[in-house]
């Protein structure tokens, strides 16, 4: 079966028969676990197995970035925040270049290692001081130093075989507001937003970034749409200034900052219609299948870009993984640069 373009998510810890009907829609093509999916390794690689049954094409993914933002933790190793790569580069560049590639490495092979394709990582967003959902999330308050070690974390995740997705394009640490809970607003002109937020997105597209998550954030200086929805955006700046050619997955379409006052499915279309690529309806489940139902892909939809996103699998589980010295290694320096 082809892979839709429809990535959604599951209640809990394991399937029950709605979900697993609604997992064989031609319009699905993705699913995202969260906190509540998990329990421990075996339950997740078991619950993954059971998806793949229903649907064994279907791209699993997960926000695992480490710091804050990591869902799975028992049986995990706890990755630092990204902020700490950044304050160890003050001192030590050389050091943070190779921790950055190395903590990837190890980011992308345990979450490979029960049967995921993706992690949405790194994070792209300049750090401005005052975000509230940025903050430690992003590497550096230097769009440069961004470049490099978000670059080291892109060549260490391709290493253990996972495709990287930056985020959120074109970037989201300017503004204080959260857009789960609010509907942020960026005023800067495009000028400045291409001299600071765009500079790690530009350079890392030419070394092998494969996927973009648009921002639900308003530049009302530059277009009239916030960026996961707006043509100008995706289909102007990012594929024919830029010469993206990778995947632009949506942020989630249940967040308060992509409510435009329209339902889920013209949400959707709305999404697909300005470039994206696969769109992401979660915590939510009758949207999630409303969407299903409803939605009609636009005809230049591209599924090819979705399928260059399959993970390697470098590893067969867990076990096999951590029977490595490199392994051990990079989760003694994990634990070295955890603060």
């Amino acid at each position: 079966m082809a892979l839709g373009s429809v990535m959604l998510d599951l209640k809990g810890s394991s399937l029950d028969q709605v979900e697993k009907e609604v997992l064989q829609h031609p319009n699905v093509g993705g699913l995202i676990y969260f906190t509540r999916n998990f329990e421990d390794v075996q339950q997740i690689s078991e619950l993954t197995q059971q998806v793949r049954e229903q649907r064994p094409d279907i791209l699993i993914a997960v926000d695992h970035e480490g710091g804050r933002v990591q869902r799975f933790r028992k049986g995990f190793t706890h990755i630092p925040a990204m902020a700490n790569l950044g304050e160890l580069y003050q001192n030590n560049p050389e050091e943070a270049y190779d921790s950055s590639h190395k903590l990837a490495w190890l980011l992308a092979s345990e979450v490979q290692a029960v049967g995921i394709d993706i992690s949405f990582a790194p994070v792209l967003d300049v750090d401005y001081g005052g975000s509230e959902i940025i903050g430690d999330r992003a590497f550096h308050s230097d769009p440069s130093v961004i470049t490099e070690l978000a670059g080291a974390f892109i060549q260490g995740m391709a290493t253990a075989g996972m495709a990287a997705t930056g985020k959120h394009f074109p970037g989201h640490g300017f503004v204080a507001e959260d857009s789960h809970i609010a509907k942020p607003v960026d005023n800067r002109s495009l000028d400045e937003i291409e001299a600071s937020d765009l500079v790690p997105f530009a350079e890392l597209m030419k070394a092998g970034l494969n996927a973009v998550m648009p921002a639900h954030v308003l530049y009302p200086q530059v277009d009239d749409m916030p960026a996961g929805f707006s043509e100008y955006w995706i289909k102007g700046i990012l594929r024919q200034r830029l010469k993206f050619d990778g995947v632009a997955f949506s942020d989630d379409l249940s967040m308060d900052g992509a409510d435009l006052g329209i339902g889920f499915t013209q949400r959707a279309d709305l999404a697909l219609k300005a470039g994206c690529d696969m769109v992401l309806v979660c915590n939510n489940s009758s949207a999630a299948e409303q969407v299903v139902e409803e939605l009609v892909a636009p005809e230049d939809w591209c599924e090819r870009r979705i399928q260059a996103m399959r993970g390697k699998f470098k590893h067969a589980n867990m076990q096999a993984l951590q029977a490595q010295d490199q392994w051990a290694e990079i989760v003694a320096l994990a634990e070295s640069l955890r603060h």
